[in-house]
């Protein structure tokens, strides 16, 4: 966390100053842009029930949408099928509903929630106002998803006052007068602490975390709020007694290395102390790009053919018009198959040449599928292609570029990058 210097000037180096800003229930806020009537009620924002949809839009296709009755909405309770919740409004939280929950649990929970479907094209349209909105304050920006990105404070104007909170009340407010959206700032001496300071004060809040709070606002946080702690490792931890940061930080390196690996183990106890010296990055190449979907019931390879070679048929050709729109081809096709149980199978097949063209990714995704086993019947499927390069405008690929290493040495950075790729799910 060494302040960044500034050479020449002989002026004190300004601290390091990274803010991460999470929209707060970022769909659900959108929906509530349109239906302002469901304020304040448990919505549910996810499924597929297309009929129920079509017909709810057809009954009201004369009304404002604002003025839509609350009670003609269409409710969790009975909701029979395979989707799940992309998210839900803090009202519907307050009854154990969340993100990535299966509908009909849900509807268990709180069978009066209301069930609006997933606008990805709004939610998309409402990212990119939100985040023209940061960069044209403070410019050095990474983006993180939909909802979430990293902004690098150090140099911006009113970056260190208050240690960013008069930016990041700036950035706030300018987000809410021209979109009505609300979020959660958190600003810290880097990514790591910012991510778990944006969450401390949710929703519309701002939080403010210095080197000096390590000890007294992060060691009492749960390990899983470290982000890169997953289930897994947070279980593993457990069993040994170390359910807190804090706790984690007392831990011996050596130990932590013998028991989690030389890189993760590494890793574990820098961001326990809070240590992270990863730049904000406002451009980055994506390492795959893939396409998937849910059946509405389950499907047989044998049974259900002909259903399954339409989807799988148009599951690649939206992968290939991700590539096109993003200038990339690849060398690596994948195929992702869940089965009823909720197992889940990878299967990949690699080529010399990278391809970027529907009927290419097709037959090279069918190598891979004749590999997976397909006597169950299947929830899910999905189309990959990693091991991407970027194309020129004549559709060739660029050359590529190998960095040098110049160091053998681990930095924070390098050891979190490479336990992050050893994690599984």
């Amino acid at each position: 966390m060494t302040p960044l210097a500034e050479p020449g000037t002989g002026a004190p180096p300004r601290p390091r100053r990274i803010a991460h800003l999470d929209m707060d229930a970022f769909y659900a806020s959108v929906e509530l842009l349109r239906y302002p009537q469901l304020k304040g009620l448990p919505v549910v924002i996810g499924g597929s029930r297309r009929q129920a949809n079509e017909a709810f839009a057809g009954a009201h296709a004369d009304t404002p949408l604002a003025r839509i009755p609350v009670h003609d909405f269409p409710r969790l309770r009975g909701y029979t099928g395979r989707g799940v919740i992309t998210t839900a409004t803090y009202a519907a939280r307050q009854f154990g509903v969340g993100s990535a929950m299966g509908l009909m649990k849900a509807a268990l929970l709180c069978p009066d929630a209301i069930l609006l479907p997933v606008d990805f094209d709004e939610y998309r349209r409402c990212s990119r106002a939100f985040k023209a909105i940061v960069t044209d304050i403070a410019p050095v920006m990474e983006d993180r998803g939909v909802d979430e990105v990293y902004i690098d404070f150090t140099d911006v104007p009113g970056g260190q006052r208050e240690g960013g909170r008069v930016l990041a009340r700036l950035i706030q407010k300018s987000i809410f007068d021209t979109t009505g959206l609300t979020c959660s700032v958190g600003v810290a001496p880097n990514k790591l602490l910012a991510k778990m300071a944006s969450e401390l004060q949710k929703p519309n809040g701002i939080s403010i975390v210095h080197e000096g709070d390590v000890p007294t606002r992060i060691w009492p946080l749960p390990c899983r709020k470290i982000n890169g702690i997953g289930p897994k490792a947070e279980a593993k931890l457990a069993s040994h007694g170390i359910h807190t940061i804090g706790q984690l930080a007392e831990r011996d390196p050596a130990w932590l290395r013998q028991h989690f690996g030389q890189a993760y183990g590494a890793w574990l106890f820098e961001a326990a102390w809070g240590r992270d010296d990863r730049p904000v990055v406002t451009e980055s190449e994506p390492v795959s790009i893939s396409r998937e979907t849910t059946f509405e019931r389950d499907l047989h390879a044998v049974r259900d053919r002909a259903e399954l070679g339409a989807v799988f048929t148009r599951l690649c050709e939206q992968v290939a018009a991700d590539l096109a729109r993003k200038g990339y081809a690849g060398r690596t096709i994948g195929v992702k198959l869940r089965f009823a149980d909720f197992q889940i199978v990878t299967r990949d097949h690699s080529v010399v040449e990278p391809l970027r063209l529907a009927t290419d990714i097709r037959r090279t995704a069918g190598l891979a599928l004749k590999r997976a086993p397909l006597q169950r019947p299947l929830r899910l499927l999905g189309v990959r292609v990693g091991k991407l390069c970027k194309l020129d405008a004549d559709g060739h690929p660029l050359p590529e570029v190998i960095q040098p290493q110049n160091s053998t040495r681990k930095t924070p950075s390098a050891l979190m990058d490479q336990a992050q790729s050893a994690l599984v799910f």
